[in-house]
């Protein structure tokens, strides 16, 4: 069941993609034209603003719903770094994380799509394309469900955190030091640790508590928190 949920996933995933890949590589065309033929033949396209708009609320939104899947959204770990990796505490604030995204998704779906069928029972029509004014809220729809799906998939362990589809799983802040490690300091995220601080990172020359236990220094977790 659960290989069978990441598939479908995965598909999905690849299928907005390919969407929100389009609709960029669209709305770039449209404009490009509409530059070239308004400075170098005076004239335009009648659509050409309001077809752009539609586009980039498309793709917009689904690049917004897929950075969930690879948790790649920015954060605070000023409070996440001080504990233990792999620790009850760091799994409590995934899952809390997890709890708030979903309700994001959840509002997103149930309030986008209650609009959208609202809409569709109006008369309404955009004024240069003449698609239905439904037609520019279907991406607030479309980016709730694959937020809730990715989430509800995620708090039910199907996928684990570093169960990535585009990108690298990001290092924990304790391996960007020690993958930084020279022979004088480490430096990583703009900070700079001394020689003594950065061997207790890393759980050399007899250093205190380190990667070897996934579990940084303080000093070590206020420096990163602070970058």
């Amino acid at each position: 069941m659960a290989t069978a949920l990441r598939t479908v996933n995965r598909w999905i995933h690849r299928v907005f993609l390919f969407v929100g890949e389009v609709s960029l590589g669209a709305m770039i065309i449209v404009v490009t034209m509409t530059v070239i033929l308004r400075y170098f033949f005076n004239t335009g396209i009648g659509w050409a603003e309001e077809v752009p708009r539609l586009l980039v609320t498309l793709f917009t939104f689904l690049a917004c719903a897929m950075g969930v899947r690879d948790k790649t959204h920015m954060c605070v770990g000023v409070v996440y770094n001080r504990f233990q990796k792999d620790g009850i505490v760091r799994k409590v604030l995934e899952v809390f994380a997890d709890v708030c995204v979903l309700a994001c998704g959840l509002f997103m779906l149930y309030y986008g799509g209650t609009r959208c069928l609202k809409m569709m029972g109006l008369a309404g029509t955009l004024p240069m394309t003449g698609l239905k004014t439904w037609w520019q809220f279907l991406p607030i729809p479309l980016a709730g469900f694959l937020i809730t799906f990715d989430s509800l998939l995620y708090l039910t362990g199907v996928l684990k955190p570093g169960d990535t589809l585009f990108t690298e799983p990001d290092k924990d802040a304790a391996e960007i030091y020690c993958d930084s490690m020279s022979d004088e300091a480490a430096v990583a995220d703009g900070a700079v640790l001394s020689e003594d601080v950065a061997k207790a990172a890393c759980g050399l020359g007899g250093g205190a508590q380190g990667v070897a236990t996934g579990d940084p220094p303080h000093d070590i977790a206020s420096k990163d928190g602070d970058a």
